[in-house]
Formats: C-alpha cells, structure tokens, sequence
C-alpha cells in the first residue's frame, strides 16, 4: 500500500524518501506492508464500530446531513521521538507559566502595557478582556488551569506556535479514546515500542482542579459545567466528568446562596467548590454578562470575586487567546520570565496596525487571513484557494473592522500518510494507496501545583486532498500519538 506513495515537497514525518521511513517509524511501516489491504480494511471497521459504539462523536452546527458525527479516526500512529518532545515540552511549560504572568498583570499592575510592549487599545479592544476581572485576585494566581496549544511544522522541519487555546480547549477526550482503540485494533504493533502513557490526564486534572479550590482543609467539591447535550463537545464533557469521577452540571442544577455556590441533590443543597466551566464568559452569569443566558448561573461572579468558588479556566482568560495578541507571546516570555522563547510563532500581521493593514489588503493570494476570536476554522481566509471575488469580500470585512483580523504566511504544514474514506489515490489497478495528509497538533498543558504536559495530544488530520484545514467542523480527523521513551531513539 505504500508503493505508489509520494513523500512530496513538504516535510514528510514518516518517510525521509520515498521507501525509507524514518528511523523510529521503521517498526510501524514494517507492520503495515506486511498487512494486505482486506486485513487493514477489517481493522479499520473494528475502529469505527468501536467509535460508534463509545458514542465518540462531536457536533457540526448548521450541518443539514445530521448533527452528531463520528470522529473519524486515522489508523497509522503520529510518532515522536522523546528528543523532540522534551524541547516541545519545555517550550510549553515556558509558554503557559508566562501567559499566566501576562493574565495576572493585565487585570492588575498592567506593566507591560506602562512599558509599551504592548498597544492599550490591542489589550482593551479585545472581545475576551473582561473589566468586571479588573483588580480581583483569583485563587493562586492561576488563569489558564488548561490550555491547548496548537502547534505545526513547517517545511523546514521546525515546529511552530499556530496559537494558543486558553478558554476552554477540546479535543483531549479523544486522544484518550483513540490510544484505547489503537490497543486494540493494533496491538502488536503498538507492543513494537515503549509509548509514555497518557491515562493519567483525568487524574492530573482532578489534581489541578483540587489544588485551586478556596478552602485546602477538606475534600472540596468539584464539578463540570456543561452548556447541555446540544454544545459540540458533549461527549467529552461527559466523558471528563466519568473520567474523574466528579458530577457534570447544568446552569439550573447551581445555585448561589449568601456567595457561595451550591449544588441541588436529592439530599439537599451541597456546596461546591471548584467548577471546570465548559462555557465562554458571555454565559455564565446573566446578572454579569449576557442577560438573556440561561446556560449560566445568576450571582455567580459575585462568589467568584469573594474567592468562594474557584472556576478552571478563570474568567477573563480570553484576552490571552486572542489571535491579536498571540504575536506578543515572545516579547512576554521576555518580559515575565527573563528567557528567550524556545517555541517560534509564526510570522503574523496585525491588520490594527495601518503599515500592516495595506501589506495584508495588497497581498491576500498570499496569506491565511483570521478572525481573532473566531475558532474552528470559521472567520478565516485560505487566500491562495480562494476566488478574486472572495478575496474581494473580505477584504472589505478587514476594512470594516481592522482590529478583528490578523494575517500569516501561508505556513505549509508537514504531512503524514494516511488512509481515509473517499479521499486516497486509486493506483492504475485499482488498489487504495496511502495518501499524504496534513497535520497538525494540540498538547494539553495542566498548570495547577506543577505544569503537567500529556505527552503527545491531539493530532488533528485535514482528511480533505490537498487542505490545510484539521479542524473536525471543516472535515478533519485525527490519529494517535505516540512519545517514545528515552530508550527507543536507535
């Protein structure tokens, strides 16, 4: 299945030429030429049936073909070697500790806005910077308990920072189903190597939910906080809550009393003090932000400032995410922590800037065009596929309201083979063959009492011929990751 197999212009993570994989991939590639098509074909049926039957599915809004999707799932495993990982790792420790730094001084002493790294009206223009958070100390000056943080590599072999998932990132209850449906639809070939384990993550979040709760004296009380069964990442709120062994709530299950936050049993209320919210500020609280929310619950805010209740990720964590002020990720780590970044960013334009703003309108066949605070894939301009007509549309949109948009070289993500329904070549004989796809991939990063990093994360696959869209809402899927252990680096 590999013999047609093209390695391409692009950085290839498998093969270093054509019939020569990589030395860590050696094992894997050995396995699958070593299965024939109707073997493969068979594995990748238990995959699916496993899916579907765990109910491993997200929501596509608008989707008139149905609204519950199964994930599709890549059988052929993303491999790094522990080399590698260890600079990702200590560049993601490296960034989250300095967007805390960054969260903590925005809402208080604001010096690096007094130093002028940053423009005010970047900061205070931002749709996620909440004044209500403004001079209130949150428990132990953490902000971003869990980040996602999207990484790429690009053609020179290097990786780099897409942006930075702060709010309320997704994605990481799949990297834990897919590992258990990887050992045992291949599990042999995962026996070929020493793969760190990533089972822990539920239990390192429980650890780092704990570690925020307002009173350290007795078992606090933790829970997740769901907009309902219809948000697109149901399952996986679901699944956290199982996962941890914590209670997943609504808006209507809360309610505060005298500014404290309890929970409605059928034994009576019982007070809750850590809550993991699964929905962006705006619905939270209506006595606060949106008025009309009933996702939310009404005073909470008002115990979250008394330090009552503690809410992973903390309100006001958006300001950091916001595309428009991920280009000044490098000048904080800088600034906060005295170090040079060990993660590059890609090269991004700011359309608020006018100098940048006329670069960006004369240049759109050649760039990745953003909203700031858009996520997963929409808002967003492929400006080499796109029509003269499209291009035109947009612009105007960038014209219209500059501050929401940010521009970036179109970075030509690796590839990776893959085998996917309806989207490989067909050889001359008609034998499926594998395809290169584009990927890319989501580390979760804890920060509670320590930084924890899964080893690996979410690779995400753009499943559709020759784009450079992974997100699941535009028809990507995902595979497997495997860290190796020091060990197996020959």
């Amino acid at each position: 299945m590999f013999d047609k197999y093209q390695v391409g212009s692009v950085f290839d993570e498998m093969f270093v030429s054509p019939g020569s994989p990589r030395r860590h991939y050696s094992p894997v590639a050995q396995r699958l030429k070593e299965m024939d098509l109707d073997e493969f074909e068979r594995r990748r049926r238990m995959a699916d049936i496993l899916f579907r039957n765990q109910g491993i599915t997200f929501t596509v809004y608008g989707d008139k073909r149905g609204v519950e999707k199964i994930f599709p799932f890549d059988l052929v495993p993303r491999i790094i070697p522990a080399d590698e990982w260890a600079v990702l790792e200590q560049g993601l420790v490296q960034r989250i500790t300095a967007l805390n730094l960054f969260c903590q001084d925005i809402y208080h002493e604001q010096r690096i806005l007094r130093e002028g790294l940053i423009e005010p009206e970047l900061i205070y223009g931002a749709k996620m910077f909440r004044r209500e958070m403004f001079g209130v100390n949150v428990p132990r000056n953490i902000y971003v308990h869990i980040c996602g943080t999207d990484l790429v590599r690009g053609g020179d072999g290097k990786y780099y920072v897409l942006e930075d998932n702060g709010r309320t990132p997704s994605g990481v209850s799949y990297v834990l189903e897919n590992r258990q449906v990887m050992k045992r639809v291949l599990p042999n070939m995962f026996d070929e190597y020493r793969v760190r384990a990533i089972e822990d993550y539920p239990y390192n979040l429980l650890q780092t939910m704990r570690h925020v709760a307002p009173y350290q004296g007795s078992e606090p009380t933790c829970v997740i906080l769901t907009p309902g069964i219809y948000n697109s990442a149901y399952f996986e709120h679901t699944f956290l809550a199982r996962q941890m062994g914590v209670d997943l709530v609504e808006g209507q299950d809360l309610v505060v009393e005298n500014g404290f936050v309890y929970m409605r049993t059928t034994a009576g209320l019982r007070r809750v003090d850590v809550i993991y919210r699964r929905l962006d500020d705006d619905f939270i609280d209506p006595l606060c932000f949106r008025q009309d929310s009933m996702l939310g619950v009404a005073g909470l805010m008002n115990a979250y400032r008394c330090g009552n209740v503690a809410l992973v990720n903390a309100v006001g964590t958006g300001v950091a995410d916001d595309k428009a002020i991920y280009p000044f990720v490098p000048a904080m780590i800088r600034f906060y922590l005295g170090q040079e970044p060990i993660l590059e960013n890609v090269p991004t334009y700011l359309c608020a800037r006018p100098s940048e703003l006329k670069y960006v309108l004369e240049n759109l066949d050649k760039l990745v065009v953003k909203s700031t605070n858009e996520s997963g894939g929409y808002g967003m301009l492929m400006g080499h596929q796109a029509t003269r007509d499209e291009r035109a549309i947009f612009a105007e949109k960038i014209k219209d309201d500059p501050r929401d948009y940010i521009a970036q070289p179109i970075v030509e993500l690796s590839q990776h083979p893959s085998f996917c329904d309806g989207t490989n070549v067909i050889s001359g004989d008609g034998t499926p063959q594998f395809e290169g796809r584009r990927i890319d991939l989501r580390p979760y990063i804890l920060y509670g009492e320590k930084v924890v990093v899964m080893p690996g994360g979410l690779t995400r696959v753009a499943l559709r011929r020759g784009s450079l869209v992974v997100n699941s809402s535009q028809g990507g899927g995902s595979k497997d990751t495997w860290v190796l252990e020091e060990e197996d680096q020959t």
